[in-house]
This record gives structure tokens, C-alpha cells and sequence, in this order.
């Protein structure tokens, strides 16, 4: 089935490419294998910001993490020439601002990866980091990479 095809299917629109936030660009393709820089979880160009585990919830820290994954895909499909034309997913590299108390960044990051297993189906499976951080660009709970497969 066509990543498309499956976006449609999911009721899933992608999101316009978000606009870099500093010097570099949102994806790059070497190979067979397209690394998009982290993305944050903008959705029309609003950011939820705040520590997981203390002013975001991990429950809203999941979705959002979803959406930078979302966000991922789009700034992917952008520099390959369309969404058809990837195929997988290489890894996923998540980061989460936390609380110190806070350990459930694998649960944040799960967002993330099940959102690419639903678009992806079995090509959708991957390596991956979940790393819990001080703080991120602009005080974003979530910031996900991902390295995706194309054709």
C-alpha cells in the first residue's frame, strides 16, 4: 500500500514542512536513507512547551511526540519529491525535556515509533533512542529525528 494511500486511510493530512528554527535543513537524502533534522511539535505553527513530568503530562507528551514524527514525515517526503516514495523506517532518535524525577521517556517516544509502525506497517519497524534532556530549542516537551528508507 502506498504511504499515501495509508495517510488517507489514517484520516492523516502532512503538515507543511516547518520552517527551520536555526542554520540547517529540515531533511537530507544519502543513499537510500533520508535523516530529517529534530523536529518539534509544531502543528500550524503553535508549540506546546514545558517540562514532561511536570507541566506536560506524559499522556500529552505521547501525542505530541506523534506529531514531531508527523512533522518528520512531511519534511522527508519534502526532499525525496513526495510521501510515495519512502518506503520505511531506519531509526528513530527521541528526545524528551523532563523533570528530574521523570523516567517514562520510552513511553513519550512510543508516540513516535506507533505512529510510524500505523503509517509504515512492518517496514515501520526500527531502531531507536529515547534520551532524557535538560531542555530543548524554544522549551519543547518532545524533539524527534527519524531516518527513513526511500526508493
Amino acid at each position: 500500500m502506498l504511504v499515501s494511500d495509508r495517510l488517507a486511510e489514517l484520516g492523516i493530512e502532512l503538515p507543511a514542512v516547518a520552517a527551520p528554527v536555526a542554520a540547517y535543513i529540515p531533511a537530507q537524502r544519502i543513499g537510500n536513507e533520508v535523516r530529517t533534522s529534530g523536529q518539534l511539535p509544531f502543528v500550524d505553527g503553535q508549540l506546546t512547551t514545558g517540562k514532561v513530568g511536570s507541566r506536560v503530562s506524559p499522556e500529552i507528551a505521547n501525542s505530541l511526540a506523534a506529531q514531531c514524527a508527523l512533522n518528520a514525515l512531511a519534511a522527508a517526503a519534502d526532499a525525496v519529491g513526495g510521501v510515495d516514495r519512502l518506503v520505511g523506517v531506519s531509526h528513530v532518535t527521541g528526545f524528551v525535556a523532563s523533570s528530574p524525577e521523570f523516567t517514562g521517556q520510552p513511553g513519550v517516544v512510543n508516540g513516535a515509533s506507533e505512529l510510524l509502525g500505523k503509517i509504515f506497517g512492518e517496514a515501520g519497524a526500527h531502531t531507536r533512542s529515547a534520551v532524557g534532556v535538560a531542555v530543548l530549542p524554544l522549551d519543547a516537551p518532545v524533539e524527534v529525528e527519524v531516518t527513513f528508507i526511500a526508493e
